[in-house]
């Protein structure tokens, strides 16, 4: 009994969830729990843009690691065009693709790519600005190159009692620098002191460095020194106290302090602001949506003619747990789409193949134990006994399909990963979330709706109900 009521609720905060994340509606609602708008993120066959593919030029001695910095840098810079769903991929060993759905310019991509990547250490005084405010500095830059000025009256706010939009314009005020990446010779995370506090992001300079940052921290303690890339401010710690070894701390208090991707993040750009190679275009194009989405509606129609017609044999075959299998599947696949709102999941043509083919992975996990069920009622067992037997024996043979299936995914997705047949990759993931949701379909939906039933479906119409 306690079973039977675990079930009930468990199924009835699931279909709440799963209605509230799937159909439409509920945006504001939506919107303030996840702290994003809630929506399918296309890829670029189903949605077009453009594709960019960089080379190393040659003479180069690169690995696979540096061409992963390269593009964790890359789509970090990318991020500033406002496309999301932008992606860099390491393909082979010395090409880096670059995906930008709904992005047809190709100057804009051209100029995010070809950003510098200077790291500066900006003595700001008693200045604060925001992250993302673009500053003038003396170095590098000429003051001609400056498209616009403005008039900058100092403000010492202290750091957390900013509640204003960015201002992303430029500083009339020139700023200076004293030290840039280049003067780094690493940088390293450290775990929070106390519970109230984030992670650190630790940094060494280069012995050369040591001693001009170890005077300036000297001389300016309780002052503002802001972390600029290209120009635009993306930190801005207080000098806590002099920094004369060489080594030193970035950490944020309060609401501000650091989570373990924003310190990783962090420690990216501080070490790698440069791009650790030179890259250059090798090709680019622009691809069209059309052919994408027409493949899709073709797609889709297949999917839906074949689930109609497998719903028409469950019911016709398997009788009352047929039915109850089509519910199943059906959230299912509610609880798929879910998942990649939530994650969420760039939806590829392959990887609109591969849910298809986890819908044939759940139906073949309710076969297997519809099958076994039979074969418990021909013996002569109750219906309530027959249900829980044949689960028992179905689940070896349930779970051992489905992880095969799962280890295969997971041999896909490294063959995208590590030698770039990226378009791979979508497939792979979509299968093996749709297979490890089709367990739990079959584990939790299936048998909780069959448990739910056991009292309607007496031993005497074992051929009404089942078909035997």
């Amino acid at each position: 009994m306690h079973n039977k009521w675990f079930y009930k609720l468990f199924l009835l905060i699931l279909i709440c969830g799963v209605i509230l994340i799937v159909f439409p509606g509920f945006d504001e609602l939506k919107t303030k729990f996840f702290k994003r708008k809630i929506e399918p993120v296309l890829g670029l066959d189903l949605r077009g843009g453009m594709q960019v593919v960089l080379q190393a030029p040659e003479g180069y001695d690169i690995d696979q690691e540096t061409l992963k910095v390269a593009s964790t840098i890359l789509e970090n810079r990318s991020n500033a065009l406002g496309v999301s769903e932008v992606s860099f991929q390491v393909a082979g060993d010395n090409y880096i693709i670059g995906e930008f759905p709904g992005l047809e310019n190709v100057n804009e991509v051209v100029d995010v790519i070809k950003q510098t990547g200077m790291l500066e250490f900006v003595d700001l005084g008693d200045d604060y600005f925001l992250p993302g405010t673009i500053l003038r500095t003396d170095y590098g830059v000429s003051t001609d190159s400056y498209e616009s000025e403005i008039e900058f009256t100092p403000s010492p706010l202290a750091i957390g009692q900013l509640d204003i939009d960015v201002d992303k314009s430029i500083t009339g005020k020139t700023y200076h620098t004293v030290i840039t990446g280049a003067d780094l010779d690493s940088v390293s995370i450290a775990p929070p002191q106390s519970p109230s506090e984030g992670y650190i992001v630790l940094f060494r300079l280069k012995p050369e460095a040591t001693e001009l940052f170890a005077d300036h921290t000297k001389n300016n303690t309780g002052k503002l020194l802001a972390i600029v890339l290209d120009k635009e401010v993306i930190s801005t710690p207080v000098i806590s106290q002099p920094i004369e070894n060489g080594e030193g701390a970035i950490s944020g208090s309060g609401e501000n302090a650091f989570t373990l991707e924003d310190a990783n993040n962090l420690r990216v750009t501080l070490f790698y602001g440069t791009l650790p190679v030179s890259l250059e275009i090798a090709e680019s194009r622009v691809v069209g949506p059309s052919l994408g989405q027409e493949s899709l509606e073709k797609s889709l129609l297949a999917g839906l003619i074949g689930f109609s017609i497998v719903c028409f044999f469950m019911a016709i075959y398997y009788r009352a747990p047929g039915m109850v299998a089509i519910i199943s599947i059906i959230f299912f696949a509610m609880i798929n789409y879910a998942i990649y709102l939530l994650i969420p999941i760039t939806l590829t043509l392959p990887g609109v193949a591969g849910f298809l083919l986890g819908i044939g992975s759940a139906l073949d996990a309710n076969i297997l134990q519809f099958e076994r069920i039979k074969e418990e009622l021909r013996r002569g067992l109750s219906v309530g006994q027959a249900i829980d037997l044949g689960w028992r024996r179905a689940w070896p043979s349930i779970r051992d399909s489905n992880l095969a299936t799962i280890i295969t995914s997971v041999i896909l997705f490294w063959f995208g990963s590590t030698f770039g047949a990226t378009i791979v990759k979508g497939f792979a993931l979509t299968l093996a979330l749709g297979v490890s949701v089709s367990l739990f379909s079959a584990l939790i939906i299936t048998r909780g709706i069959l448990n739910s039933l056991i009292p309607l479906l007496k031993d005497r119409d074992k051929t009404k109900w089942f078909g035997i």
